[in-house]
């Protein structure tokens, strides 16, 4: 285990704070549509600030602790793009105007950040308490890739999802956004806003993702900071990226079907891990090096066939998956029942 000092939790914890209110500030000060150059300036700072403090870390506490940070950060990357797709859903479900969608990002990070946080210093007591944690995380992981790829062409359904529906039935919201503020007045009462209502469905699947990135980014490294800190560095550019890629996403076809394979080849490592700690020693171990190149791999070829595929069917369209059958599916499913 690595010797990380208070202090450098602590300096650490304060510059992605830091990083986050200068996004938290300019979202409130100055809501406006954000361009191509704006979010293309954003996702180059937040990569670098990224691969930045992946070498001063490496160079600090050894090549393998290196190797293990920029696995974990290149997993975490690869899934929050799934995150992006799902926003963009939720996007227009709720018809979100541009000015107000960079505050809503931030908010969803922040909350990401929040939940991540929660799950990790769990997901690491856990660990640290039962070896057999790693097969729980492991089936997980397995589960979840299955059923990711059985509904790699489908989207969530954003309108059923449960504390949506919650908060439409017990809160009364407003018809409109009243200049992006989440409470307000109406006709004498106390209301939300439509943006309060997006902001709920945005954690909501925050959580579901924390339950699926967490044990994924434990499958690399046992290490609590690198975990936070690869899971930090991957949602901080995530508010550009969304508007740097958003008008691609439809072209990435196979990334769900490529998220769940890296999903299931994790997933088989947190077992093999089990397995060789608890049952036999003889049993042989995934790398980290072997990890990174497989997820690096995989990312690679999902995207280069989604990029084919797209060229030679211009109407394919890419969906973000969805752990269980939409409510569209299930009814045309019933319909052809019928």
């Amino acid at each position: 285990m690595l010797d990380i000092s208070l202090l450098t939790w602590a300096a650490t914890i304060g510059f992605i704070v830091l990083l986050l209110a200068v996004d938290l500030v300019l979202a409130a000060a100055r809501p406006h549509h954000v361009g191509f150059k704006e979010a293309t300036a954003w996702s180059v700072f937040y990569i670098a600030v990224a691969i930045g403090f992946g070498i001063w870390f490496g160079l600090q506490y050894g090549n393998a602790a290196g190797t293990e940070y920029f696995a974990g950060y290149i997993i975490e990357k690869s899934l929050s793009v799934d995150n992006l797709f799902v926003f963009v859903i939720i996007m227009s479900t709720f018809a979100v105007p541009d000015k107000h969608q960079h505050k809503v990002l931030v908010f969803g990070i922040v909350l990401a950040l929040i939940m991540r946080a929660v799950f990790i210093a769990l997901g690491a007591s856990l660990i640290s308490l039962f070896s057999f944690t790693f097969l729980l995380f492991g089936l997980l992981l397995l589960y979840t890739a299955i059923q990711l790829f059985r509904h790699r062409d489908e989207d969530p359904d954003i309108e059923s999802n449960l504390m949506v529906r919650g908060a439409r039935r017990f809160l009364p919201v407003s018809d409109g956004y009243i200049a992006g503020r989440l409470f307000a007045k109406e006709d004498g009462r106390r209301v939300v806003t439509p943006l309060f209502i997006v902001l709920v469905a945005i954690g909501s699947v925050d959580l579901l993702f924390a339950l699926d990135s967490i044990p994924a980014v434990f499958g690399v490294t046992e290490e609590a900071y690198i975990v936070f800190t690869a899971n930090a560095f991957a949602l901080l550019g995530l508010r550009a990226l969304f508007f740097l890629v958003k008008g691609l996403l439809d072209r990435l076809v196979y990334l769900s079907a490529g998220l769940a394979v890296i999903l299931a080849f994790i997933g088989v490592k947190l077992i093999l891990h089990w397995a060789h700690v608890d049952l036999d020693e003889s049993i042989p171990e995934i790398s980290t090096p072997l990890s990174l190149g497989v997820v690096l791999g995989v990312l690679v070829v999902a995207t280069v066939a989604s990029l084919i595929k797209t060229r030679g069917v211009p109407e394919a369209k890419a969906h973000a998956g969805s752990l269980t059958a939409t409510k569209v599916k299930r009814e045309r499913e019933r319909d052809d029942r019928r």
